[in-house]
């Protein structure tokens, strides 16, 4: 007797629940394990930075299903259990626990895990990071007090951050290493705007400044600078990043580089191991070009191409990336992914608060940012699509439809 195969699912992040739940909406009605660390169900993670942490929502709300949805769905749900090992050869992921559990295929979907600052201090009671459900509660609580916060990163998450404690009467300074905040993301004078919005609503954003030590006998006192100056403060935020979670992945055969390297269809490169999500390395077929994205829109499409492709209805996985972020009044979208650019084209004004910035290599749209801007996101997303040139006159000039462009 055959027996019945099993696709084992490591990371019950938004990946990894999309993907069972395409599995199950496919068809496929055998046996699925979803392996979380954390101890909560699967969960979106936008909020965190943003509604949840302002108290607008709750656990609940920001659960992806209902906690009986799973055993509904003859889901196994494995919370608060970690993958330690893999071995591609028995076809076997073995947890933290020391227990092995069998797949006939399996899908990598752990996600990414914030870069630690290895300053002194860095221990303190009230330094937090951001990446977990649990992290945004115990933060959450913390500004709920109205606290001297320091934000270390000006990055999307230390950001939202700084502008959701802001809103909350907190006083807030930013630290940024870099001479303007995201100019590699979205260029230096994009990057210059973007750093003005939140000095005029009161953030201490100072640039070409980094974090020496942070002071204090058991809890948090102050923030030391780069440059000496010392920052009375109750808590800090550190966000410098994130680095994919392969470390289970060591000595497994499954190439790794930037995240587990995955082909167009999310195959990994060892049979039956497909990955999706923040931990993803893979080949975008129209661009000829490798994308790792830390996206909400991407875990959740790619985890719907990764199960269609374990289940042998695979397509290529080309999608225009897009993400988008909430800072005080200003919603900020992007459509497609601009690594460099010849010619950034403003269209609209800063000062009215609504823009866009289009992205432009070889005269063809790469990327762009939205500024309350939201019309124009269908015609960009298409110009990113197909590639046609375009003209940076008619892109800046707001006399001409957007939609009769490249057509």
């Amino acid at each position: 007797m055959t027996a019945r195969p099993a696709y084992v699912i490591i990371g019950a992040s938004m990946a990894g629940a999309t993907a069972a739940d395409t599995l199950r909406r496919e068809g496929f009605d055998d046996p699925i394990t979803l392996i979380g660390a954390e101890p909560d169900p699967p969960y979106e993670r936008p909020p965190l930075s943003k509604g949840f942490l302002k108290g607008e929502s709750t656990r609940d709300d920001v659960l992806l299903n209902p906690q009986d949805y799973y055993r509904d769905q003859s889901i196994d749900l494995r919370l608060g259990q970690t993958a330690a090992a893999l071995d591609v050869g028995k076809k076997l992921v073995e947890l933290d626990t020391g227990e092995k559990i069998p797949y006939s295929k399996l899908l990598i979907a752990t996600g990414a895990t914030p870069r630690r600052l290895p300053v002194s201090g860095s221990d303190l009671e009230g330094i937090f990071y951001l990446r977990t459900l649990g992290d945004a509660a115990a933060l959450r609580d913390a500004l709920a007090l109205k606290p001297r916060v320091v934000v270390i990163g000006a990055g999307f998450i230390g950001a939202e951050v700084a502008a959701t404690a802001r809103g909350l009467g907190c006083e807030v300074t930013v630290l940024e290493v870099l001479p303007v905040p995201l100019s590699r993301a979205i260029g230096d004078e994009t990057g210059a705007i973007y750093a003005g919005f939140h000095r005029e609503q009161g953030v201490d954003l100072r640039t070409n400044e980094g974090i020496a030590h942070f002071v204090g006998a058991s809890r948090l006192e102050a923030a030391v600078t780069n440059s000496g100056d010392t920052i009375p403060c109750d808590i800090a935020l550190i966000g410098v990043g994130v680095a994919p979670a392969i470390g289970f992945l060591e000595s497994s055969g499954v190439e790794v580089n930037n995240g587990v390297v995955v082909d167009e269809y999310c195959r990994a490169s060892v049979p039956d191991v497909f990955a999706a999500g923040d931990v993803a390395n893979w080949w975008h077929p129209t661009w000829q070009e490798r994308l790792r994205l830390e996206h909400y829109d991407n875990a959740c499409n790619q985890a719907i191409a990764a199960a269609r492709s374990m289940l042998g209805k695979g397509k290529p996985y080309a999608p225009v990336p897009y993400f988008w972020s909430d800072q005080y009044d200003l919603r900020l979208q992007y459509v497609g992914h601009a690594s460099r650019w010849d010619e950034a084209v403003m269209r609209g004004t800063p000062a009215g608060r609504s823009f866009s910035v289009f992205y432009l290599l070889d005269r063809r749209l790469r990327a762009c940012l939205m500024v309350n801007r939201p019309r124009d996101q269908r015609a960009a997303r298409r110009l990113v699509q197909t590639a046609e040139p375009v003209d940076a006159a008619q892109l800046r000039d707001e006399t001409v439809d957007l939609d009769g462009l490249g057509r």
